[in-house]
């Protein structure tokens, strides 16, 4: 019996599940058609070439679904609010009819538990379609080929799917159950003719709260712009950002709190637009409502800020590294070497102790380096398979066939503690202001790699360009990053800024830096810093200490790029870097090849692309669905004010038409300051992202508005449809009287 009741009042009240519905079916397609990325991305072959990759982003969006689920959880609790809101009174008369409270609570539980079965069914149904199309999008995303598709369903998938379904729903359980178990039957009776307690604020006051959380936002804004984000780590930066953070935070609730009253003010001012029509009725309950709600539509626009920022901001990320991978993998394989300074070999030799360091008996010991490694005659001591009965050298010569090493220098002299050169003496000289986020790092001080005119123009005769002359005073700026540190040495060279470079005084034979003949080594992104190449002498004069080895290696005819790659990637164990006399003077660093840098590169895209995607689409539809919830509830408590404006001869039309521009406000108020937000702190997270490579959001605004118009205007286009219902259903009370 209690079955068929709770059956036929899941049919009658359709239209007020139909919200609840719809977000929970959402939640559960997303949540399983994203849980199954570890079996799209062995599908797509994304496996053969990131082994690791589908285990990675599993447990990373396993994780992510928790998180979301409970945000989804306090989602579906304010929905079935709505919903109770609306048939207090229907449960109050179960129970004048003889039902006990008990009875009353399974019949709530059985209708809950129908609305999550078919959200369950509904959503499976759809996520299974969905991740079948997502293996398409996941290959394009990771740039690989689909082999073998089949169809396929995911048992991890459908646990995490339901394990979050089964939580929201004992959530929402236990809500209904305390409604029921606390409210009189005297309560749930006249609850239609008992909206929420409005307190109305004094307008003046509002008005003044409104300024107030303006400025606060404002000197916010002026406070990211200026510091930029902590990403050094240091304490003064994090401690500047948390100020920052919480000056927005609180700037933003106090300009919801005080929106009503400054509304109010402004269009009381503006007499023939006040009095028009339905405007003064439509403030008023705009007004009254925004006093209720205040607090959430705080929180919606700092998620719909977080929403926007991160699908922008992730796929324009992901797009920097596409760029930037083209230019940063000249050769097939790099080697890079850490030579050990004078500063630090003193305290690794007492570490390393009397027999530790490196066979004391024989005289072996850490030393700081004089001359160059040769890096390809040392990569022999390496062992191949040491662990295996087949252990054997390391022969990188014996495929490689182009080759070149260079050699670059600490520009602090031995013996010396200021450097010769730093990119904070540069900007000074052009009038330029530090990047953010150098400020406090090792590129503004401790200064810039030193190169040798010589080792610099085998390089170019090894990239196949053309060599320069840097005569006897002569220099040139190099870096493959992004503009921010690549535009002020540009501007150096630009302007002939003469450098005094130990008491020589050196100018530039350039007027910009060549990125493409600044990368050493492969990498996603820019590494290069910053170096200056100078005439050989002045390196020997000045006395600079080695600093870094690079070692470039194009495979010899004969050799492809898959056994090339195959055979620098077999395990190994590194040997010692050492001198003429046997001593270590430094270690082997980064290496890769290129293939591995592009499929590096591919792979973080594909992480990124995804967690943007995924984060973003189910904080909007979370942010949507509450505020659509929030109007029709507005609206279902209105009912007897839209009956009495159709007794003063109000056409239902006009009605509609104030439901709407109140809704509106609801809707766009929090999407323009989330916006708001959101280009603030996507000029830092730009202006970031530059020290490594350009970054534009162009190209992903139209993804992020294709979100938002499916979501977020989807719900607004439901919340207008729905309202004019219940607009009609409450005039048509009145006419049946």
């Amino acid at each position: 019996m209690l079955c068929k009741i709770a059956w036929s009042n899941v049919r009658r009240a359709g239209r007020d599940y139909l919200v609840y519905l719809v977000t929970l079916t959402l939640a559960v397609t997303v949540f399983y058609a994203f849980n199954t990325i570890s079996v799209q991305v062995d599908i797509a072959g994304v496996a053969e070439q990131n082994p690791g990759m589908g285990d990675l982003l599993g447990n990373i969006i396993a994780g992510l679904t928790v998180f979301l689920g409970f945000v989804m959880g306090f989602l579906m609790v304010y929905a079935n609010n709505f919903i109770m809101r609306r048939r207090k009174k229907e449960f109050g008369l179960y129970q004048i009819l003889g039902m006990g409270r008990g009875q009353v609570a399974r019949i709530m539980a059985l209708e809950t538990l129908i609305v999550s079965g078919g959200a369950l069914v509904l959503g499976l149904a759809l996520g299974v379609g969905l991740s079948q199309l997502m293996v398409f999008f996941t290959a394009s995303l990771f740039k690989t080929q689909i082999a073998d598709f089949h169809f396929f369903f995911s048992p991890t998938a459908l646990a995490i799917t339901v394990g979050c379904l089964a939580a929201i729903f004992a959530v929402t359980l236990v809500f209904n159950l305390r409604v029921v178990a606390r409210a009189k039957v005297i309560d749930l009776m006249g609850a239609e003719r008992r909206g929420e307690a409005i307190k109305l604020r004094n307008p003046w006051l509002s008005a003044v709260v409104f300024v107030v959380g303006a400025v606060a936002v404002g000197v916010a804004y002026a406070r990211l712009l200026r510091d930029g984000l902590p990403w050094d780590g240091g304490d003064a930066a994090m401690g500047a950002f948390c100020v920052t953070t919480l000056t927005v935070v609180v700037g933003t609730l106090l300009l919801f709190f005080g929106l009503s009253g400054f509304l109010l003010k402004a269009l009381q001012a503006v007499r023939g637009l006040y009095w028009r029509g339905l405007n003064m009725v439509t403030l008023r309950q705009l007004s009254a409502k925004v006093n209720t709600v205040s607090f959430s539509m705080a929180v919606i626009s700092m998620i719909l800020f977080l929403a926007i920022t991160s699908v922008t901001a992730g796929m324009s990320l992901a797009s920097v590294m596409n760029e930037s991978v083209e230019r940063g993998t000249p050769v097939d394989f790099t080697r890079c070497l850490i030579y050990f300074s004078d500063k630090t070999v003193p305290e690794m030799n007492d570490e390393a102790g009397a027999g530790d360091a490196a066979d004391a008996g024989s005289g072996r010991a850490y030393a700081a380096a004089t001359e160059p490694v040769d890096m390809l005659a040392t990569s022999a001591a390496d062992t191949v398979e040491y662990d295996t009965a087949n252990a054997r050298p390391f022969d990188l010569a014996s495929i490689t066939g182009a080759s070149v090493q260079v050699t670059v220098y600490d520009s602090t002299p031995r013996g010396a503690e200021v450097p010769l050169v730093t990119l904070r003496d540069l900007c000074d000289a052009v009038g330029r202001e530090l990047p953010n986020g150098v400020e406090s790092d090792d590129v503004a001080d401790l200064g810039l790699m030193v190169m040798r005119e010589s080792d610099y123009n085998r390089y170019l005769a090894f990239r196949g360009m053309p060599e320069i002359d840097l005569g006897e005073n002569g220099y040139t700026l190099l870096s493959d990053m992004g503009e921010s540190i690549t535009g002020i040495y540009n501007d150096v060279l630009a302007r002939g800024v003469e450098v005094d470079f130990g008491g020589h005084v050196l100018k530039p034979v350039a007027e910009r830096v060549n990125e493409d003949a600044s990368v050493f080594q492969n990498a996603m992104m820019g590494m290069n810093s910053g170096t200056i190449v100078v005439p050989d002498a002045l390196v020997e004069e000045e006395n600079l200490p080695l600093y870094y080895g690079y070692l470039l290696v194009n495979y010899k005819d004969g050799v492809s790029v898959e056994e090339g790659d195959a055979y620098v990637s077999a395990p190994r164990a590194y040997g010692d870097v050492t001198d003429a006399s046997g001593n270590i003077v430094g270690g082997w660093g980064a290496e890769a090849t290129r293939t591995t840098t592009y499929a590096s590169t591919d792979s973080m895209n594909g992480l990124i692309s995804y967690l943007a995607i995924y984060i973003g689409f189910v904080l909007v539809v979370a942010c949507a669905a509450i505020l659509t919830i929030q109007q029709l509830s507005g609206v279902s408590d209105a009912g007897p004010n839209y009956r009495v404006l159709s007794e003063l001869g109000t056409s239902e039309r006009e009605i509609a038409h104030s439901a709407l521009a109140q809704q509106t406000v609801f809707f766009v108020f929090p999407l323009v300051v989330g916006i708001a937000h959101a280009v603030v702190a996507l000029k830092v997270v730009i202006d970031l992202v530059a020290l490594f490579g350009g970054m534009s959001i162009g190209g992903t605004v139209g993804l992020t508005a294709a979100i938002f118009v499916v979501a977020y205007g989807g719900y607004f286009a439901v919340t207008y449809l729905m309202s004019r219902g219940i607009v009609h259903d409450a005039i048509r009370v009145r006419h049946a009287l």
